[in-house]
Order: C-alpha cells, then sequence, then structure tokens
C-alpha cells in the first residue's frame, strides 16, 4: 500500500468547507508530514539505515492519524474533553489495514510507539527495540509541536483576534501560573495535564517538554532554533516564570556535550 496516498486521502475526506474546521484539519495533517521529516533526519543522525529508518518514517506519518477522526467528532484536540487521539489512531489503521504488508513484529513496533507516543510517562514491559522506537518518535512529534504552537504564538501576538482554540486546547489566558505547574517544572518533571489551569501553564508545560527528550540531537536543535526562548518571549513577566525559564536553560546546558564530558542522552539504537 503507498502510505503517503491513502494518508492524503483519507485527510482529505474530513475537509468540510468550514473554514476553522479545515484549517485545523490541514495544521495536523502539515505537523505529521513534518513530523515524518523530522523523525527521518533523526534517524540518520543517530545511526538507522534501512528497513528501520523505513519503520520510523510510517511511525511519523501515522502518529497522529486519530486526530482527524477526534476533532471530526468532538471538535477539539483535547484528550480529556473526548477520547485518547493515540489509542483512536490505533484503531484507524487497524480498521483500514495499513499495515498489512508489514510483518507482524514491525506492525506490533508501528503501532506500539503510537499508541505511546503522548504519554505522560512510558509503561514498563516494553522491549530495548520497542522502547527506542517509541522516544524517538515523542522527540521528533515534540520537535515540532514546538514549532506550531511558537507559529501561532507569533502570528497572534499583538492582535485582538481571539487564538485558536484547537491550538490553545480551550484553556482561558488569565494571569498567573498555577502553583502545581510551578512544582513540577522546578521538579524537573514534565507537567501533568490536569495541573493546568490557563494558558500560561499550557506554555510552561510546553517548555517542560525538554526534561523528556531522550536523544541529544534532540535537545540540540530545540537549542538551535530557539524554541525555549522563544515561548518564554510569549510568556508574560513573571518572577515565577522567569525562574523556571532559567533552570530549564541550565538543564538543557547540562544535557548538551562539551569538551571532555559527554552528553547526557542515549545515541545508539539497543537491539
Amino acid at each position: 500500500m503507498d502510505i503517503q496516498r491513502w494518508m492524503q486521502s483519507y485527510t482529505d475526506s474530513f475537509m468540510n468547507g468550514d473554514r476553522e474546521h479545515d484549517r485545523n484539519i490541514n495544521l495536523k495533517r502539515e505537523h505529521s508530514q513534518r513530523v515524518q521529516v523530522e523523525i527521518r533526519s533523526l534517524s540518520g543522525e543517530l545511526g538507522l539505515s534501512g528497513r528501520d529508518l523505513e519503520l520510523a518514517e510510517v511511525m511519523g506519518l501515522l502518529h497522529d492519524i486519530g486526530r482527524f477522526e477526534q476533532f471530526a467528532r468532538y471538535r477539539t484536540f483535547r484528550d480529556s474533553r473526548s477520547e485518547d487521539h493515540a489509542a483512536l489512531g490505533v484503531q484507524v489503521l487497524q480498521q483500514h489495514q495499513i499495515l498489512a504488508d508489514y510483518s507482524v513484529a514491525d506492525c506490533s513496533l508501528i503501532l506500539t510507539a503510537i499508541a505511546q507516543h503522548n504519554r505522560a510517562s512510558l509503561p514498563g514491559g516494553q522491549s530495548p527495540r520497542q522502547l527506542w522506537f517509541t522516544r524517538l518518535l515523542r522527540d521528533a512529534d515534540k520537535l515540532d509541536i514546538w514549532k506550531v504552537v511558537i507559529d501561532h504564538y507569533e502570528q497572534s501576538a499583538g492582535t485582538k483576534e481571539a487564538g485558536n482554540g484547537a491550538v490553545e486546547l480551550g484553556l482561558p489566558e488569565t494571569p498567573g501560573v498555577s502553583a502545581a505547574v510551578y512544582r513540577d517544572l522546578m521538579q524537573r518533571r514534565v507537567v501533568k495535564f490536569d495541573h493546568m489551569h490557563n494558558l500560561n501553564d499550557f506554555k510552561l508545560l510546553q517548555i517542560g517538554w525538554v526534561f523528556d527528550l531522550n536523544f541529544t540531537p534532540s535537545i540540540q536543535r530545540a537549542c538551535e532554533r530557539g524554541y525555549i526562548d522563544k515561548i518564554r518571549a510569549a510568556l508574560p513577566d513573571d518572577p515565577h516564570v522567569e525562574e523556571i525559564y532559567s533552570a530549564i536553560i541550565s538543564f538543557m546546558k547540562d544535557a548538551l556535550p562539551v569538551e571532555g564530558r559527554p552528553a547526557g542522552r542515549e545515541k545508539r539504537l539497543v537491539l
């Protein structure tokens, strides 16, 4: 099966002529395509080739396939107000038999990575190979989500237009930072979704994703592209925000390799 062609046809079927609806369908389709490119690039840097590189690309392209049905049904990308888009994506792929040309082992690898790409933390019980690919997909996904949200923040800055509720998960633009979000980040933990109460919290959750990056090239790309600085620019002047920002920048510097000190992230696939 030509998965690229199927993906285009499948996502086209969700376009209905409504401007906001179609904008969000396109948003996720373009995100999926970029994650495929991102994971291909990361994979090459990490030494993947041949069949493993193909599997990584398939994961990248299809990881958010559940988002289209989710938005059509519920008009939201917030899993807590609809359903788990990763689990829904696995259902879609199985229903349409998209992976029928792959071996049982390869199919399981792809579906496991997709099912777990959005988890707050990864469950135990995975093989080293499954865990490695799942982490790779999670990194590639985060790198492009940062691009998506930063584009949105920069385009809406200084305008009086309401933001895209789908991108902002319908969170209110109220002042301050929730205490639980502050505690999570200062303890170098990824913020739990149920700790968020406003858009500031969501932006801080996003910069806190650096704590969950798994590979040195992922951290290097986040640094080189200035993602954390750009999200910080979309946040208010606030002592708690500045303290969190400083802690995250310090963490990133410690995680990157310097002369005489190796990187603190796994680099090679463990078979």
